[in-house]
């Protein structure tokens, strides 16, 4: 089971499933169910939406959304919503963004983004993109990282791509080859930084940042950076945060910092292990399930790294034991108004997971049940307005 974890923790590892685009192809079928778990709360941020995985294979993405409010937690709600269209998202979630009025569920296995009313979660488009995986928006245009060939472990994996697309009219416009594998990405002074991860290619691992210029849509630079990269974050000063997962044997997990007026790595910070990290103000909140090979183990850490003054100053920013409870900590998320913050766990993989929800002091305020493997959160300041569709609460 140790194994089985550490392969799908890295998601690019598992050979034994090649995937077709598919949804609705299982009778899994669960609707939208809700569960009172917070007092309500009236603020700018009206609620958040979580996106779950749902276990590589399963075709089980699943949809939550939280109410401030009313407090109260809805799961799955993308059937309840759209039973004309499909009753599941597709396989596996990886990604989820509100650009304007819409929100976008980038479904990496089943090679598709999902476009959905922010307001209903509504179905609005589909954008076909081969094993998509993260998508950031500028200027009315969204771009998505794309493996661009299938899911296999494969020494000839095709050379990625990001994808351009007009969010006004939902076509694809241009695309740009990158690195093998790209991952994350960050926009910054009309640049797009792109981390690639080369996974499919173990053991010859990517080691670089892609840069385009977003005026030409052009790979202006490659920076090398270090082996097998994912998460990228932006701080206040303009550097880059770069984490890197090495290579599970002898190459352990870092994390990078690129100067973005030079696009060089200034740093390397190989006592911050990074497998997701959430900037909030000055406060880069990291944590690291590192699997070895050697070991058979996973070693978990957790810390606040504070960019202004360049230094961790906390190992421990949950701080009262519940850390003891999170089995594999998954999804990472601060609110930006309250900055109570969020972690996931995704457990075994196969079964619902946990949310837990803390004041910014480290201390629990609530949990509740989610889908498998929650992963992705993004906040809205624009409550949902059919909640009482959601409120129905009917199981199949």
């Amino acid at each position: 089971m140790k194994t089985k974890t550490f392969l799908y923790l890295i998601l690019l590892f598992i050979p034994a499933f090649i995937i077709t685009s598919c949804r609705g192809d299982e009778n899994y079928l669960l609707w939208a169910e809700q569960e009172q778990i917070a007092p309500g709360e009236v603020g700018e941020i009206k609620g958040f939406f979580l996106l779950n995985e749902g276990n590589m294979g399963s075709n089980k993405s699943t949809l939550d959304y939280f109410d401030y409010e009313s407090g109260t937690y809805f799961r799955n709600i993308y059937p309840t919503v759209n039973p004309q269209v499909t009753h599941n998202l597709g396989d596996v979630g990886n990604d989820i963004q509100i650009y304007g009025d819409k929100l976008y569920a980038v479904i990496n296995c089943s090679h598709l983004v999902e476009v959905m009313d922010v307001y209903t979660a509504e179905h609005l488009h589909t954008l076909d993109i081969t094993n998509c995986r993260y998508i950031v928006f500028d200027k009315d245009y969204a771009y998505v990282s794309s493996y661009n060939g299938p899911v296999l472990i494969d020494p000839d994996a095709p050379i990625g791509t990001v994808v351009k697309v007009d969010t006004r009219t939902m076509q694809i416009v241009d695309k740009c080859v990158v690195g093998y594998q790209p991952e994350e990405m960050v926009i910054h002074n009309n640049k797009l930084y792109v981390a690639n991860s080369g996974g499919y290619r173990v053991p010859e691992y990517d080691t670089t940042v892609s840069v385009i210029d977003l005026e030409t849509f052009t790979e202006i630079k490659k920076i090398e950076v270090g082996i097998n990269l994912h998460r990228l974050e932006l701080d206040n000063y303009g550097y880059l945060y770069v984490s890197s997962r090495g290579d599970y044997k002898k190459i352990g997990s870092k994390t990078f910092i690129i100067d973005t007026r030079t696009d060089e790595v200034v740093k390397t910070l190989g006592l911050l292990p990074n497998s997701n990290m959430e900037l909030s103000g000055d406060s880069l909140y990291v944590y690291s399930v590192e699997w070895s090979h050697i070991t058979q183990s996973n070693t978990v850490t957790y810390a606040i790294f504070d960019t202004k003054q360049q230094r961790i100053v906390t190992r421990k920013f949950i701080k009262d034991g519940t850390e003891k409870r999170i089995k594999v900590p998954y999804g990472i998320a601060v609110n930006p108004v309250t900055k109570d913050f969020f972690t996931t766990d995704a457990k075994d993989y196969v079964s619902p997971g946990t949310l837990y929800c803390f004041k910014r002091n480290g201390v629990k305020k609530w949990s509740v049940m989610t889908g498998d493997i929650p992963a992705h959160i993004v906040f809205t300041d624009k409550r949902m307005t059919n909640l009482d569709l959601l409120s129905k609460n009917k199981i199949q």
